[in-house]
């Protein structure tokens, strides 16, 4: 797997990230350059740490794996693509987020957990894919961050507009990887 398809999981799997800092950014009176790195550090750790464990998980169970690696990869990328342009399309309007900019150490885990659980299937798929992780959950980790601290001024300055179009693009690039790994196993794509 190359830097290019490394990044464009990395900014896929970061979207939910996105999504929910633009929500934290519409909620600020004014812009807490504070706040959002903290909470762009949650995500960012999260979203680092989910895939190694994936990828722990998943090269434990390689024996069993190995004989249809490709189609568990694109399996899991393929559902959580899926996941996300289903709740973009019918998820509610809007975020519903609550009027706040202080930095609320036990809502940020739960967002950072909650927006993260993806990325451990991602790892599994690292995993099936002999990835090399380090460099992989680096890249998820400071894309992630960036992608939260930016949501959150995209929040605060542009309202939601750009929440759903961030989940859209997320999933889309999802599941195009799932099948660009799929072909390449099964022979049709030499790239």
């Amino acid at each position: 797997m190359g830097i290019f398809e490394l990044l464009l999981i990395a900014v896929g799997v970061s979207m939910d990230a996105f999504a929910v800092s633009i929500c934290r950014g519409l909620g600020m009176r004014s812009l807490n350059l504070r706040t959002a790195a903290v909470l762009a550090l949650f995500f960012g750790g999260f979203q680092a740490l989910m895939p190694l464990m994936g990828w722990a998980l998943g090269s434990q169970l390689m024996w069993i794996i190995s004989p249809v690696d490709h189609w568990v990869a694109f399996a899991l990328l393929a559902l959580i693509g899926g996941k996300m342009l289903w709740e973009a399309f019918h998820g509610e309007e809007g975020c519903g987020c609550e009027d706040t900019s202080e930095i609320d150490p036990r809502e940020f885990l739960v967002l950072a957990i909650a927006t993260s659980i993806d990325a451990l299937a991602v790892g599994i798929s690292f995993a099936a894919l002999s990835a090399e992780i380090v460099p992989a959950v680096g890249l998820i980790g400071v894309t992630t961050f960036a992608f939260s601290f930016v949501g959150v001024a995209v929040g605060h300055f542009f309202g939601a507009r750009y929440e759903r179009p961030a989940s859209i693009a997320g999933g889309v690039v999802l599941v195009l990887i799932g099948i660009k790994i799929l072909l390449e196993h099964l022979g049709v794509l030499a790239i």
